[in-house]
C-alpha cells in the first residue's frame, strides 16, 4: 500500500489520548496497530463513514506498520479480497482507514480496558 501519512479524527485522538492513560501505552502507532488488529479481525464491514482527520495526531505509514509493513498490507489486500472488494490504492487506504477508526472506537467504546492486563486478556480472547 502506498498510503504515506496517517491522520486520526479529533474523535480518535480523544478515546486513544484515554486508552494511553489506562493502560500506559505511551505510542500512538502502537495503539492504532491494536486498533486495527482488533476491527480487522470482525468478520463485519465497517460503516462506510467519511473520516474527519481533523487531529494533530498524524504518523507515516511506516511508523504505523514498522518492520511489519508487509504484514499490515497483506492483511488488508487478504480481507478485501475475501469480502469481494478490489484491492486498488483507493479501495486499501479507504477500508484501512475505516478499519483503524472503528477498531478505535472498539477498544474503546465498552469501557473494559481499564489497563494493560485487559488488553493483553483481549487479545487471547480473541486470538490476535
Amino acid at each position: 500500500m502506498t498510503l504515506k501519512q496517517i491522520r486520526l479524527s479529533s474523535q480518535a485522538k480523544d478515546k486513544l489520548s484515554r486508552l494511553k492513560g489506562k493502560t500506559g501505552i505511551k505510542n500512538w502507532n502502537i495503539l492504532c496497530r491494536w486498533a486495527f488488529c482488533f476491527s480487522i479481525h470482525e468478520n463485519t464491514m465497517p460503516t462506510d463513514i467519511s473520516i474527519n482527520a481533523d487531529s494533530n495526531v498524524e504518523m507515516s505509514w511506516y511508523t504505523f506498520a514498522g518492520e511489519y509493513s508487509e504484514i499490515y498490507d497483506a492483511l488488508i489486500i487478504e480481507w478485501c479480497r475475501e469480502k469481494g472488494i478490489e484491492t486498488t490504492q483507493e479501495n486499501l487506504e479507504k477500508y484501512f482507514k475505516l478499519h483503524l477508526e472503528r477498531g478505535i472506537s472498539y477498544l474503546t467504546g465498552t469501557n473494559f480496558i481499564k489497563s494493560l492486563d485487559d488488553l493483553l486478556n483481549l487479545a487471547v480472547e480473541v486470538n490476535l
